[in-house]
């Protein structure tokens, strides 16, 4: 950025066009986002806000913030937060950045009746990584029990910073390793979880923001993409209580072989939901009761 362009909107229009022609992903999103943050205020701010000049300090963070973009990584790890079902999450490179298709992961398990019937529902987060989804659900019913799961020690040390600073800690136990590790049989009201999904053939075709900054233990789902869920099934089903929900993120190309999963390992009532965009995000079932 030249010198002499110091006003939010020329900002904006400058650094946008930079990143555009390094073909960035979503480049005035992208800077939108990181004046907010300069700014202290809302994204949608930015817009009343164009003749507002930055200061010396602020033009040079934008710089070293529009380098970063401009080699590839993802604008929530400059930030260093992100928005997740209401509520500002700390994110960098120790754990996945929560997407918004994961909230309707959190809404399915929210809208269970069943669940919410409990005197005090315990619920697992299997691979939490940031904690978005154990904590969201904390906040959001005072009475659930929570305990997040994550087999990377340093996405359990995120998440339990997220807990604490949106004062969900005390509510939320957080464990390393698999969910067979710990949990007792017939003991849990609902598993939910966000794992690994994507095939391991397409992960070096994702764009580089992703694949070259998330944590591939959190993307590789295996040759099919569904080794980790597959694994996660059986475990799930020996954990739950029957009537007990299981909540899955899926492929949009997955939904008929998790739902088969689900209906062979002994779950009935299974449903793929669908995101905003219509495809196939959500798997869900309930553990037969008898």
């Amino acid at each position: 950025m030249p010198d002499l362009v110091n006003k939010v909107g020329d900002v904006l229009r400058v650094s946008t066009e930079y990143l555009a022609a390094r073909n960035v992903y979503q480049p005035r999103q992208a800077c939108e986002l990181l004046l907010s943050r300069l700014l202290n205020c809302k994204r949608l701010e930015i817009l009343v806000r164009f003749e507002t000049r930055l200061s010396g300090k602020q033009l040079d963070a934008m710089r070293r913030g529009v380098k970063r973009l401009a080699a590839g990584e993802p604008v929530q790890y400059i930030a260093g937060e992100v928005e997740f079902m209401g509520h500002v999450f700390k994110v960098d490179r120790r754990a996945l950045i929560p997407r918004p298709e994961t909230e309707l992961l959190v809404e399915a398990v929210l809208e269970c009746p069943g669940i919410w019937q409990e005197a005090d529902p315990l619920v697992a987060d299997v691979g939490t990584g940031c904690g978005c989804i154990a904590v969201s659900i904390a906040l959001a019913r005072p009475a659930a029990r929570c305990i997040a799961f994550d087999v990377a020690v340093e996405a359990l040390e995120l998440a339990a910073e997220n807990a604490h600073a949106l004062g969900a800690l005390d509510r939320i136990r957080f464990a390393r390793g698999e969910l067979s590790d710990t949990a007792d049989p017939d003991s849990l009201d609902a598993v939910v979880a966000n794992l690994p999904y994507i095939p391991s053939p397409v992960l070096d075709k994702l764009p580089v923001h992703i694949r070259n900054f998330e944590p591939r233990t959190a993307l590789d789902g295996g040759p099919d993409g569904l080794s980790v869920i597959s694994g996660a099934v059986p475990d799930a089903w020996f954990a739950l209580k029957p009537g007990g929900l299981l909540c899955l993120e899926i492929g949009d190309d997955q939904g008929g072989r998790v739902g088969t999963l689900l209906g062979d390992g002994e779950f009935e009532e299974v449903r793929v939901h669908k995101d905003l965009a219509g495809k196939d995000r959500i798997v869900t079932g309930i553990k037969k009761r008898s």
